[in-house]
């Protein structure tokens, strides 16, 4: 009877889930990697196949599902720079330019293995249909599949942690079935106020061998915002937040 009990574990476990589950989880994973409106500082490290390393320090602010602004602190080079994300679209604001400029998702601002649409990174549910979910040893499996074609990774298999609810590894791919990127989450860490998420995002890619990049997360909070700090005119002056 015992190994009878124990089949039928190992085969509801390998059940999938209903598409209405998978679509709850993902929101739930949402809330927990941040709240709707925050801010955060991130030190995001390049590291080149032979060793060599360079740092950004960014500052940046979220609200609701749609808007994102992040703030360059360091190095001095890069120092007042910022980048903008209403919905789809993006902007970098230099300041010995003057003006935003657009950008894309695909590009990188800070050249690395992590492109803009990883920096500027909504809430995956707003870009994303989860189509599928499996409960396998430990983890959930989600299968995400892009809401548009503007979303830089036209599907993606999450690998959800079943007690904190947080992503621990998730694989990007292109609409060919190429596989971009792999991300990987790890360090979980308690940032007050109900937020407990991974501290550290590592990502290599088969299309960058021997390049890899990390972002390391501090200051998450939640704090509420003014549409007007989302706008292309307040880009130059998004370093008044913090003061």
């Amino acid at each position: 009877m015992r190994y009878v009990f124990l089949l039928l574990w190992l085969l509801l476990a390998a059940v999938p889930l209903h598409a209405q589950d998978a679509q709850q989880l993902l929101q739930e994973v949402d809330r927990h990697l941040q709240p709707e409106s925050y801010e955060m500082y991130r030190k995001l490290i390049n590291i080149e196949p032979d060793g060599d390393k360079k740092a950004f320090v960014l500052y940046t602010v979220k609200k609701g599902n749609d808007k994102m602004l992040a703030l360059f602190l360091d190095p001095p080079s890069e120092k007042g720079r910022a980048t903008l994300r209403m919905a789809d679209n993006m902007w970098l604001y230099i300041p010995d330019v003057g003006r935003p400029l657009r950008i894309t998702s695909l590009q990188s601002v800070v050249g690395g293995v992590f492109n803009n649409s990883d920096i500027m990174r909504l809430d995956f549910s707003a870009e994303y249909h989860a189509e599928s979910v499996k409960s396998e040893d430990g983890v959930y499996l989600l299968e995400l599949k892009a809401k548009s074609n503007s979303v830089a990774y036209d599907r993606l298999k999450m690998w959800v942690d079943k007690e904190a609810r947080v992503p621990i590894r998730i694989e990007a791919y292109a609409a060919s079935g190429l596989l971009i990127k792999t991300l990987h989450y790890s360090k979980i860490k308690d940032f007050g106020n109900g937020i407990i998420r991974p501290a550290m995002l590592e990502t290599d890619s088969p299309l960058h061998k021997g390049y890899k990049s990390v972002m390391l997360f501090s200051g998450v909070k939640p704090r509420d915002f003014s549409d007007e700090v989302f706008s292309l005119s307040f880009m130059s002056k998004a370093g008044e937040l913090r003061e």
